[in-house]
């Protein structure tokens, strides 16, 4: 299956560098991603469990392969496997990501295939971010994708997804977040409260006029966290545990801070992290 995926606007990011102005998949990594957290995160849980740093990651639905390129470089003996199925995006990625990283890139593979085909090498971490596996709408398509992470990790090794919900997730909304030169716009067109289908856009809004409107449009279905935690036992994880995103109390979003819990207050929206292990 493919990406690129998307993130609600609540998520923190961390800026990097400013955007090449007019290019989508650069507005779209200034937007939505930070690498550099998520590394952190996977250090994090994965060292808990098993007393040393992860070393190889394979990140499902890599669209620009992005985290693939920041996991090489935070350490010279990392690995990182990339995998989707969007060839136009993965050869942006391979020369504006990749490419960059010079004699590192040797430690990077990026796979033109269906994550569900992808099980070789055995990894410490795979990852679908940024909501990647809400393509998958049925139980069975998702319990497969789950069995097939599963099948990917060597001894130790975990899986990250991220969630997001709230009662606001199920209405028609825009959210707007203003970036160095351009708005951000998350869109939400649609919601079926029978299928939970949804259908979302994301469109960037120039400050000196214009804009790119539809830049990515998304039609999943909005899972929730009980029903993914069952579905990762299911397809033969042992344990699962859930991450809760703070909330800054000085604009009350997401602080970008992710702590483990076992039970969370309702809110309008939020954001988690579930870790999957063997």
């Amino acid at each position: 299956m493919s990406s690129t995926a998307a993130d609600k606007p609540s998520r923190k990011k961390k800026k990097r560098r400013g955007p090449e102005i007019r290019d989508i998949h650069r507005l779209y990594e200034e937007a939505v991603q930070c690498p550099e957290e998520d590394v952190r995160f996977f250090d994090r849980v994965y060292s808990k469990k098993n007393g040393r740093p992860p070393r190889v990651l394979k990140e499902d639905f890599c669209g620009t392969a992005l985290l693939a390129a920041e996991w090489v470089r935070t350490r010279a003996d990392n690995e990182a496997i990339g995998v989707d199925l969007d060839k136009a995006t993965l050869d942006w990625g391979l020369e504006h990501n990749i490419a960059p990283l010079d004699g590192d890139r040797k430690r990077v593979q990026i796979i033109h295939a269906n994550v569900l085909d992808v099980r070789e090498p055995k990894v410490d971490v795979v990852a679908a971010l940024n909501f990647s596996y809400f393509i998958f709408k049925t139980r069975g398509e998702l319990r497969k994708y789950f069995e097939n992470a599963r099948a990917s990790l060597a001894p130790g090794g975990v899986l990250v997804v991220d969630i997001f919900g709230g009662w606001e997730s199920q209405m028609e909304v825009t959210d707007k977040t203003r970036n160095k030169g351009f708005t951000y716009v998350w869109q939400q067109q649609s919601y079926d409260p029978l299928s939970h289908e949804t259908r979302f856009h994301i469109h960037f809004r120039f400050h000196d006029g214009g804009g790119i409107k539809k830049a990515f449009t998304y039609d999943w279905r909005l899972w929730g966290i009980p029903e993914v935690r069952e579905l990762m036992v299911v397809a033969g994880f042992a344990h699962t545990d859930v991450y809760w995103e703070g909330i800054a109390p000085d604009t009350g979003e997401g602080d970008g801070d992710f702590r483990r819990v076992v039970e969370a207050e309702n809110c309008p929206g939020w954001n988690a992290l579930i870790v999957a292990s063997t």
